[in-house]
């Protein structure tokens, strides 16, 4: 009996060894975090962004060009990850191996002059338009896949092609959650007050989108944008390549 407790043990602990470095790992890269006065941008973009590398060099762990982990060859093509001020990170394969870490902006050649200028604007953009969406609230300037994940889908959907490009409106029904209280008796005769939310149309309101872009917001019925009024983000920013 001690010999099969004393096996068991034995077997328990060298399955949790085995367990131990694949958890500390994954629990240590959750916990990494964009270094401070930098952005990662991979995520912004609906394609990936390639730069050339123009001359040989170094590639650091850290945005501030410490501690170098290798070289890239002249020529190579590597992956847009993250910008800081004066670096960009990136993913691509060194002399030694593939490796992702930061090199200075003018070792690399951007398809675009002013891709960093332009990705900063896109990240303002899309704290912007995210906190709308977790408020469900829209604005001039967001696009029909924002208005979507804000409000959800219309009620009504129409469109209109002309000369001008092509035109849509998106008719909403605005609700609220009215609670009701009602008081009732439990098992023991005392009283209990429960809550029903029911669900009331309090507005309506037209969204007019022009080129896939909010143009003008109109409230049909009710005062659904709220006593704030209409907000505006920038429009959807271009990028020339």
């Amino acid at each position: 009996m001690k010999k099969a407790l004393l096996t068991l043990l034995v077997l328990s602990m060298a399955i949790l060894a085995s367990k131990a470095p694949a958890q500390l790992s994954s629990r240590k890269s959750s916990l990494l975090a964009p270094e401070p006065g930098t952005m990662d941008v991979e995520d912004l973009l609906k394609r990936p962004v390639m730069l050339k590398v123009l001359q040989e060099s170094p590639v650091y762990t850290r945005s501030t060009m410490e501690q170098a982990i290798g070289s890239m060859a002249p020529g190579t093509l590597v992956k847009l990850v993250g910008i800081s001020d004066n670096g960009y990170r990136v993913r691509g394969r060194a002399r030694h191996g593939d490796v992702s870490g930061w090199v200075r902006q003018p070792d690399l050649l951007s398809p675009d002059p002013n891709l960093v200028p332009n990705l900063k604007k896109l990240h303002q953009r899309q704290i912007e338009v995210q906190a709308l969406i977790d408020a469900k609230q829209i604005a001039l300037g967001m696009t029909s896949e924002e208005v979507h994940a804000s409000l959800g889908k219309p009620n009504r959907k129409s469109s209109k092609v002309s000369a001008s490009g092509r035109e849509e409106t998106l008719e909403y029904i605005v609700y609220d959650r009215i609670p009701q209280y009602n008081t009732g008796f439990d098992g023991l005769g005392r009283p209990v007050q429960t809550v029903v939310y029911i669900k009331v149309e309090t507005g309506s309101m037209s969204v007019n989108l022009k080129g896939n872009v909010v143009e003008s917001i109109e409230e049909t019925k009710g005062n659904p944008l709220g006593t704030g009024g209409v907000k505006i983000v920038p429009g959807p920013i271009i990028f020339g390549w």
